[in-house]
């Protein structure tokens, strides 16, 4: 048990470790800013027309590092501008200088911002897809469940079209605190604290009666607990009526979680294809 456990404490450490050196470079983005904070900043990558679709993406880091250059020097900014989508990538401030609620907050008021420019940045407010990766997958899984994040932005729940959560974890915060072990305990309580309510509003999996974001798309790799609380998630959803597709894939552990993330916009990877897919269904290019 500890030697997996050890592999999965490195995981959430690496999971915002920038990229540039592993994947090929995207065009410079547009920089601009959501706030006063300046973690709240935001890159941006026009995409074709004047009312593209547009991909947000959530890096993580165990809700306390991380930087939106996990997706500057990653294949998914060339992937999806080449697809015609416009393409965002968000910092948003950390723990513990900002509270996991004041993240899920900065998501809403990013998606809140560009959707404000949508003329100026030639994107389609209608078709916005929110993206994350680890804590980055579940603040976008939080946001797209419980609504009260989108209304204090000024947001109605189809601000975005769907959420799309890349190997996340902590969906139900307290079974993921409980089955975590010592070398995730601190991760856990400086993120969620020791607090069973709060714990539970945290807790996409827990929040996911209906309003939710209008569609969902979950993908995990091959590690016990990202597996289980996939699953619980998108059991969750369904109840309450909201689609959502499901998809393992290849790879172990914390390879297969840093590879989810490294190779999402590579053509040989198979999540590129399943998310490509999914996207042509909800926007049709």
């Amino acid at each position: 048990m500890r030697r997996r456990l050890i592999p999965i404490l490195i995981l959430f450490l690496l999971a915002g470790a920038p990229l540039a050196a592993q994947a090929q470079t995207a065009t410079a983005p547009q920089a601009m800013a959501y706030g006063h904070d300046p973690l709240q900043a935001i890159d941006f990558w026009p995409g074709k027309g004047t009312k593209a679709p547009l991909v947000i993406f959530v890096h993580g880091g165990g809700w306390k590092r991380g930087s939106k250059d996990n997706a500057t020097g990653a294949a998914k900014a060339p992937h999806y501008t080449g697809l015609g989508y416009a393409f965002a990538s968000i910092n948003y401030r950390l723990v513990p200088d900002a509270t996991v609620e004041s993240q899920a907050q900065d998501v809403a008021d990013a998606v809140a911002h560009l959707r404000s420019r949508a003329a100026m940045l030639g994107i389609d407010p209608n078709r916005i897809i929110l993206m994350g990766h680890s804590a980055g997958a579940h603040l976008v899984a939080l946001v797209g469940t419980d609504m009260r994040y989108f209304a204090k932005a000024g947001l109605k729940p189809d601000a975005v079209r769907g959420i799309i959560a890349l190997d996340g974890a902590a969906y139900d915060v307290p079974t993921q605190m409980a089955q975590g072990g010592r070398f995730m305990a601190k991760t856990y309580e400086q993120a969620f604290g020791t607090d069973a309510t709060r714990q539970k509003a945290l807790s996409p999996t827990l929040q996911a009666a209906k309003p939710n974001a209008p569609d969902f798309l979950l993908l995990h790799v091959d590690r016990v607990d990202g597996t289980a609380q996939s699953n619980a998630l998108a059991a969750a959803l369904r109840q309450a009526g909201t689609p959502v597709e499901i998809h393992a894939l290849p790879g172990r552990g914390l390879r297969g979680h840093m590879q989810i993330n490294r190779e999402m916009g590579d053509a040989d990877y198979a999540g590129t294809g399943i998310v490509d897919a999914w996207l042509r269904r909800l926007f049709g290019q």
